[in-house]
């Protein structure tokens, strides 16, 4: 059976800094997902753990567990579970802005590995295309080496949203074989691939060097998810035909379907 359309597990609120846009409500997001028959949503606003976990970067200082907790308790429906995650980070010394008290307080942890636009907090800014290739596969390893609960956790855009022309071709220079390596870890750890990609990304320069990893990701195991990361209503219109076009594009079934704490 081809895989349901039917859930986003990468939304955010108004309280992430990058959106601060009024409508971008709970309210408002359950009335998304019930108009397209979603059976589960999440809300994974930004946060670093700063209370047990220390940082200088101004993007995450305030936005700490207690902060985005402002948004519980999240209203339900009988149609749609809404779950509360968050998306936290991966800092150039590989600590993760979660402490293991805070995991497990949420039902849904992501973790982008491609912040490259975070230049001297995420890496250290300015770095090649051949230094991206290396650094993302070595962010990858050093998270999959942690102990961490995989089965409710998942890997945020890992090859569009948030990242440069650079990044793109330094998707194309990973090996094959390091990428099945990788994704060959990442499925034993039983850790979520997310689906996040543009429309115009998946049809155009770079599609190739794009969608290669989910092929390589699919080849060895993993499982995915939807998530459209999107930060305010006007990119609600364009979630279905990014959604479709992945699962099309990737032939998924209901057997690649990620499933929380499966």
């Amino acid at each position: 059976m081809r895989f349901k359309i039917d859930h986003d597990l990468h939304i955010h609120s108004k309280l992430s800094f990058c959106s601060n846009n009024p409508e971008q409500t709970a309210e408002n997001i359950l009335k998304y997902a019930e108009e397209r028959n979603f059976s589960t949503i999440c809300f994974t606003d930004h946060m670093w753990d700063t209370a047990r976990i220390p940082t200088k970067d101004d993007f995450y200082e305030n936005q700490c567990f207690e902060y985005i907790c402002q948004s519980l308790p999240l209203p339900q429906s009988d149609k749609v579970k809404f779950l509360f995650g968050c998306e936290t980070d991966f800092n150039k010394d590989f600590v993760l802005g979660i402490a293991k008290e805070t995991m497990e307080k949420v039902d849904f942890i992501i973790v982008p590995l491609n912040h490259f636009h975070m230049g001297g907090f995420t890496c250290r800014g300015g770095e090649s295309s051949e230094e991206l290739a290396e650094l993302v596969i070595k962010r990858f390893d050093a998270l999959l080496d942690m102990d961490l609960p995989f089965e409710k956790m998942g890997i945020a855009h890992f090859s569009d949203a948030c990242v440069e022309s650079r990044y793109y071709r330094a998707l194309a220079l990973i090996p094959d074989s390091e990428y099945r390596r990788i994704f060959s870890r990442a499925a034993e750890k039983g850790i979520g691939i997310e689906l996040n990609m543009e429309v115009e990304h998946m049809t155009g320069e770079y599609k190739d060097a794009i969608l290669a990893p989910y092929f390589f990701a699919k080849e060895v195991g993993c499982k995915f998810y939807l998530g459209s990361d999107i930060h305010s209503p006007r990119r609600i219109g364009q979630v279905m035909d990014r959604f479709n076009m992945a699962v099309d594009l990737l032939g998924l079934t209901e057997d690649d379907k990620f499933i929380i704490g499966k």
